[in-house]
């Protein structure tokens, strides 16, 4: 360049777009529509509080609405208007000054490096003072929660009764860490998140005034990635200005910000929520080779998770403008198939591995194994499909059926998520895992009740579960396949698994065993019991027995035996009771 060329440092002259472009009325706030028309009023009344506190995410326009605030305050054009008001559309006496934050009546603090009691202190003293130009001296106390404890007990009495010339304006983005004391002496405005379309409305407005061709799809990724905050959204833009050289596009933003294509993050939610392990870690691979981080595309696959959900249930979901049609159509698609339940376990895995990638060390193995867990999960019923599984299979005729037999997929599943369903959940209180059966087993065998399996016990020789069974069971319900029992005091906690799994091993077929604390009839003891303190009042009562007992002094009943005895044409029972001396052996009598 010729050294006699005038040249200009465009270092020092160019301003950010979030700076050149910040609001200076409350006709440029975008989004606090509430805010304004609550502002309005009050200042048409005269109804001016003598404290605010504005609160919101960063970027909403909170320290921007401070400085408006005061410049409204403090609106005065000599000999024509001399009194608050939100009419800003001329410059005042004490605008320019106000906006650029340099007004001595305007007083601006930062609570972050003056947190102490010292700077409440100088602030209260300062505040009896009148102000020098101005109507009003105005504090404004950025992020006000950074404030200690004994800053915000001083000031406290201030806030409460500040002389007529004093106004406060509190800005934060931590309204949960300001006490409610100070809470209730202000004000309290809650700045929304920007919404998309109007994002999408006011970068388009930027980009005409900057002269700058920028996409759709652009536009999109912008709002998309400012969450809400006009501020970030102007800093991505003005960031994809100079990466784009003045010309800004949907692959650039893409490649600038690290995101995934998301006609390919549609690609990758198929291969997941298919089960295709292999397909979803080669998608993903290929995505991070292109410059897309592990954890944006999971956060992007979960955005799309949470798009197909709301689309199951609203039709406003549709009429996003932030989405693209290919996701609008495909997103409609998997609404139509994918039950709430699929999708809600998705969520799940998925807003638990975007902090497990985030926080490891290498992102793409964590993403992998993020991937593999959705993957095998689309294989698994859900809780209430494997209930009804293992109920068909305890009422399914007996036999030998597999000890897990898949289902049919659920209807509301789309035809391309072809799902295997397994029985490997077990919704009983006490669920048993099913033992290889036996080389050699035996058939099925018919098992009706309490009775028959504790005979099946003895045949095989397991006294210990005979005397369990007899002893501490007390049976509530029972079909083939599944029993539901009660235990009394003193049984063994095995007692059920033990049951299990030995009537599967025995009867080679799938055996539940589910524990109820309370309910169940007698046990098989308590029944004997029962039954040989009738025999023994029925013998006592008759009058043989009696009249020996009364022979015998000291003899007592030791046992009542029935004994059959068969003939032609009929069957007759005896009693047989054991009668005997106490220390001595018993004699039998006969009837």
């Amino acid at each position: 360049m010729d050294g006699n060329t005038p040249t200009q440092d465009t270092s020092t002259s160019y301003r950010v777009l979030a700076r050149k472009y910040r609001p200076s009325t409350f006709d440029d706030l975008i989004g606090q529509e509430p805010m304004v028309r609550t502002l309005t009023n009050a200042f048409s009344s005269g109804r001016i509080a003598q404290a605010w506190m504005l609160t919101g995410v960063r970027g909403v326009g909170k320290t921007s609405t401070a400085r408006i605030l005061a410049r409204a305050l403090n609106y005065a054009i000599e000999g024509e208007v001399d009194a608050p008001t939100i009419d800003l559309a001329r410059p005042g006496d004490h605008c320019e000054a106000i906006m650029q934050g340099r007004h001595v009546d305007v007083i601006e603090m930062d609570a972050a490096s003056h947190t102490s009691i010292d700077d409440i202190r100088d602030l209260t003293d300062a505040a009896r003072y009148t102000p020098v130009s101005a109507r009003y001296k105005v504090y404004i106390i950025d992020e006000v929660h950074m404030l200690s404890k004994a800053a915000f007990n001083g000031l406290l009495k201030t806030l409460e009764e500040p002389p007529p010339h004093v106004k406060f304006i509190f800005a934060t983005t931590e309204i949960r860490k300001v006490p409610v004391t100070v809470l209730s002496r202000c004000q309290r405005f809650d700045l929304r998140r920007i919404d998309v379309p109007v994002l999408i409305d006011f970068l388009k407005g930027i980009a005409a005034k900057e002269e700058v061709e920028v996409d759709d799809e652009a536009f999109r990724l912008i709002a998309r990635a400012g969450e809400g905050s006009a501020r970030d959204s102007l800093s991505i833009l003005d960031q994809a200005i100079a990466h784009g050289a003045g010309e800004v596009t949907g692959v650039a933003v893409r490649d600038m910000l690290g995101l995934a294509d998301r006609g390919r993050v549609i690609d990758l939610f198929e291969h997941v929520l298919s089960g295709q392990v292999g397909a979803a870690l080669t998608e993903l691979k290929a995505q991070y080779d292109i410059g897309a981080d592990p954890s944006v595309v999971l956060a992007d696959l979960a955005d799309f998770t949470h798009l197909v959900t709301r689309m199951k249930f609203t039709a406003e979901a549709a009429d996003d403008p932030s989405i693209t049609e290919a996701e609008r159509s495909k997103a409609t698609e998997f609404s139509q198939t994918l039950s709430v339940r699929v999708l809600s376990r998705a969520w799940q895995i998925m807003l638990k591995g975007i902090s497990e990638v985030r926080d490891a060390p290498k992102p793409l193995p964590a993403a992998d194994m993020v991937l593999v867990r959705l993957c095998h999960a689309a294989d698994l019923p859900t809780p209430d499909e494997a209930l009804k599984a293992l109920k068909d299979q305890a009422s399914a005729p007996t036999g030998n059926p597999p000890l897990a037999a898949p289902t049919q997929s659920s209807p509301d599943r789309p035809q391309a998520l072809s799902v295997l369903e397994t029985t490997s959940v077990q919704p009983m209180p006490v669920a048993v895992e099913p033992s290889p059966p036996l080389a050699q087993s035996e058939p099925a065998m018919e098992l009706n009740s309490l009775t028959d399996i504790v005979a099946l016990a003895s045949s095989r020789r397991d006294p210990k579960l005979k005397f369990d069974l007899e002893r501490y069971v007390r049976p509530i319900a029972f079909e083939p396949g599944r029993i539901e029992i009660a235990l009394t005091d003193g049984a063994p906690a095995t007692v059920a698994g033990d049951l299990g799994k030995k009537l599967t091993e025995w009867t080679d077929r799938r055996w539940i065993v589910s524990v109820n604390r309370d309910g169940g009839g007698e046990t098989l003891h308590e029944i004997q019991e029962a039954a040989k303190q009738q025999a023994f009042s029925t013998a006592r009562a008759d009058p043989l027995v009696a009249d020996i007992l009364s022979q015998f002094p000291g003899a007592e009943i030791v046992a009542v035996r029935s004994i059959e005895t068969g003939g032609d044409d009929a069957e007759e029972t005896n009693d047989d009771v054991d009668i005997g001396p106490t220390g001595a052996l018993g004699s039998e009598q006969e009837n």
